[in-house]
């Protein structure tokens, strides 16, 4: 049977009057940061919780309907999934966290370097200067082949073509 308080709470939530929150969260709080709490155990969080879960409840009010779930119900399964939702994006955060001190970005030695490939450009500027400057655009600057083209004014397959022969011509020089 439903209370008269919750009848009251429903009709408010209906007509989008705001003594519903008010309402909700005098009868309602207290149970549902017992359910957050069962997920999340640090205070401050679960308040936080507790009050995106009152931001929902009133941004999905007129959703609500009385002959699918009982009202608390429906509070409780918005409550619990922001509490998981919380958690999950914790867990991602921490997960995405750098670890700068197990990194092994900065402990590359001279030794682990291709030497020969560091003098790249030098070995560029063997090449035609007409494969030279389609390769220049493209590894260089960072253009895309269709950029490319535009930019230097050379037909796509052109810029393909010269592309393929001045890769082949760097080959020959490092890999013998």
């Amino acid at each position: 049977m439903i209370s008269t308080i919750e009848k009251e709470i429903v009709s408010l939530l209906e007509h989008g009057d705001k003594k519903a929150i008010n309402l909700l969260y005098e009868n309602y709080a207290d149970a549902l940061y017992g359910v957050i709490k069962k997920i999340i155990t640090d205070d401050d969080t679960a308040q936080d919780v507790l009050q995106e879960s009152f931001v929902k409840i009133w941004r999905y009010s007129k959703k609500y309907d009385a002959t699918k779930a009982k009202l608390f119900t429906w509070l409780y399964r918005i409550a619990y999934n922001t509490a998981i939702d919380k958690v999950r994006s914790l867990k991602t955060k921490s997960d995405n966290e750098i670890q700068i001190e197990t990194s092994s970005v900065y402990k590359i030695t001279s030794n682990e370097l291709n030497q020969d490939v560091l003098d790249i450009k030098k070995h560029l500027n063997t090449l035609d200067e007409k494969y030279q400057i389609v390769l220049h655009a493209l590894f260089f600057e960072g253009m895309t082949q269709q950029e490319a083209s535009e930019e230097l004014d050379i037909p796509l397959g052109t810029i393909k073509s010269r592309l393929k022969i001045g890769l082949r011509e760097l080959k020959k020089i490092y890999s013998p």
